[in-house]
């Protein structure tokens, strides 16, 4: 059961074909296929299941490939911390990031951060909210920045910074806004800006129209253009504020205060505690409160 063999099984779970599994593991089809027969040997129980020219995942195929995730992310974790704690700033830092945080907060701490430790291996990683939640959990990354962490997921708090989330519209729709009536701009399934406008709206038996954009600088762009109001973080919509495009809304409840969290897994890298550092030397960052 050899690592090479669980990087195939995860990447075909990825990928859903043969093909595009070698595609992106850069091997022949026949060695994902070789890879795959022979974690069916070691396992005894079929890992996939042949429909119509190509394969999928059984139900025992999906439950492994969740643990050969975590399998590979533990030792990507561990391979960090063992070169991190010879010398952390030559050592690698997985970021993962919401789209907000990664648009408005990480450049200004990253450019800096390279600039006084140029050899740390940084990769980031931006998605919504149950993607980066998830690989902090796979151990697919060393340090999250995103809203309040899930209770089921391993998290160490590291540090907070203030974000406000604001109601905004264009200035003829935020004129004429009622809660029930005035159309709301949104972002995908899945995103926790998202979940946070539809549980406001729930809690306040409000049912107004909804338009789904697929992306937050989508939404800021379909508020500014009229097409209704949308629930931003105040970070995101500073330059659309300054110019007038946008105007924040007199809406009830407004603003909440959703901090942004740095977090990462149950023993940190030494690597990503450099970053933290870092982090808690920038502007509105600080340590969380003592337990």
């Amino acid at each position: 059961m050899t690592e090479n063999r669980l990087r195939t099984l995860v990447a075909l779970a990825d990928t859903g074909s043969v093909r595009s599994a070698a595609r992106e593991l850069y091997v022949t089809e026949s060695a994902v296929s070789a890879a795959v027969a022979a974690l069916t040997r070691e396992l005894g129980v079929p890992l996939v299941r042949r429909v119509g020219r190509g394969v999928r995942l059984t139900a025992a195929g999906a439950v492994y490939a969740g643990y050969a995730r975590q399998v590979l992310g533990l030792l990507e974790e561990g391979r960090a911390a063992a070169r991190g704690a010879a010398d952390p700033a030559r050592g690698p830092l997985r970021l993962a990031a919401v789209t907000t945080a990664a648009d408005q907060v990480l450049p200004a701490l990253l450019a800096p951060f390279r600039a006084r430790w140029p050899d740390v291996e940084l990769a980031l990683e931006v998605g919504p909210r149950r993607q980066v939640w998830s690989s902090l959990a796979a151990h697919e990354a060393d340090l999250v920045l995103a809203g309040r962490p899930p209770a089921d997921v391993p998290a160490t708090i590291l540090a907070l910074r203030p974000n406000d989330l604001v109601v905004v519209g264009a200035p003829d729709v935020a004129a004429g806004f009622a809660l029930a009536r005035t159309p709301w701009v949104m972002r995908e399934p899945g995103s926790g800006t998202r979940a946070t406008a539809d549980a406001y709206l729930a809690e306040r038996d409000a049912s107004p129209p909804r338009l789904v954009l697929g992306s937050n600088g989508a939404v800021i762009a379909g508020a500014a253009a009229g097409l209704g109001v949308a629930l931003v973080s105040r970070d995101a919509v500073g330059t659309e504020l300054d110019a007038g495009r946008l105007v924040v809304v007199d809406a009830p409840a407004m603003p909440l205060d959703r901090p942004w969290h740095a977090v990462a897994g149950p023993a940190p890298t030494a690597t990503t505690l450099l970053f933290v550092r870092h982090l808690l030397e920038a502007p509105g960052w600080t340590a969380p409160p003592a337990a």
